[in-house]
């Protein structure tokens, strides 16, 4: 695994360097916080072991910084420092810290503390598991390509953008966009259990066919409400049952399963509401061609109030370019007259 060492003084780096790399990591290295961020930036490290005091940008705010951006994922850092006070490890600890080594380090002391991050670091292999899941629930649908990935994005600049509205100061932090990232693939989970018949029909739905559908949010809300027993301090399985249920719902109480209205419905929900709309009018399909990025906007504006909350279309708004980023970064193959005539007949 890849460490990156942060610290001015160029004799201190080469004594963590050499510890490092005889202990079989990786090591890059930055001589202060704000070319650690850069480094940080490219999103191949998870291991950081910081000096307190450096210039620029010291250890404090550089734990500040690394908390405050969800894009890094989950940054396991330690804090080398020379204090040792307990109000100073709560000072360091209220920064972002998660672990401390008193200068000058012991090495074998510094090797145990990197195995608790690696520890700690392994917990975040649940998204992969979380993604999986979905891949898998998702496989049955030849055609939604890399529909999970753009809702997971776009979910993601969404929360970004309402944590920055005062009214979403206490409900939206770092951990609910990671989190929001995490589990908006298993918004629809519940599909696994709805016939092909009506899963791969190359058309509009009958009304009978509809009600089929709709109990997909039942189904992957219960499978996840099971786990949920279990396992009741999970905040991710409470986030992701809470989107499989509720993302059909719509902001007017028209929506489904429950016909929930305005901020009763979980936050989560609301957000990928918009983000699963606006990646099903954009991507092509075997009975409809993608819409323009401009059109779909248009439509989703035109259901503020109605199908979403308007905070979120605000968000929406916002970010329309990181979208459209987004959009292009995840594209679909594009299928030819021959491929779509293809799917129309497995899909039939």
């Amino acid at each position: 695994m890849k460490v990156l060492i942060v610290d001015d003084d160029d004799i201190s780096l080469e004594l963590l360097r050499t510890a490092l790399e005889s202990a079989g990591y990786e090591v890059e290295s930055a001589s202060n916080g704000r070319q650690a961020l850069l480094a940080l930036g490219r999103g191949d490290i998870q291991l950081v072991i910081t000096d307190w005091e450096m210039p620029e940008m010291d250890g404090l705010a550089l734990c500040q910084a690394i908390r405050r951006r969800a894009s890094f994922g989950y940054v396991y850092i330690i804090l080398l420092t020379s204090h040792s006070s307990s109000r100073e490890i709560v000072v360091g600890m209220t920064a972002g810290a998660d672990d401390f080594i008193i200068k000058p380090f012991n090495q074998a002391e510094l090797m145990a503390r990197l195995r608790a991050g690696i520890r700690v670091l392994s917990l975040e292999t649940r998204e992969m598991v979380i993604f999986a899941m979905a891949k898998l629930a998702e496989s049955r649908d030849r055609e939604t390509g890399c529909h999970l990935e753009r809702v997971q994005h776009y979910s993601r600049r969404l929360a970004e953008g309402l944590a920055k509205m005062p009214q979403f100061s206490r409900e939206i932090d770092a951990d609910f966009i990671r989190l929001i990232f995490q589990t908006s693939p298993l918004h629809d989970v519940g599909k696994v259990s709805i016939p092909d018949k009506v899963l791969l029909k190359p058309g509009r739905l009958t009304a009978e066919e509809f009600e089929i559908m709709k109990t997909h949010t039942k189904v992957g809300a219960d499978t996840l409400e099971t786990a949920l027993a279990k396992y009741p301090q999970a905040r991710f399985l409470q986030v992701a049952r809470d989107i499989a249920l509720s993302h059909h719902e719509r902001w007017d109480g028209a929506g489904y399963p429950h016909g929930l209205s305005g901020t009763d419905i979980p936050l989560a929900a609301r957000i990928v509401a918009v983000a699963d709309v606006y990646d099903a009018l954009t991507s092509r399909r075997v009975y409809k061609d993608a819409y323009s990025h401009e059109t779909a906007r248009d439509i989703i504006v035109e259901d503020v109030e109605k199908h979403f909350d308007p905070n979120v279309v605000t968000a929406f708004l916002s970010a329309e370019q990181d979208f459209i980023q987004i959009r292009k970064r995840f594209a679909d193959h594009q299928l030819t007259d021959v491929e779509l005539d293809l799917e129309m007949t497995y899909a039939s």
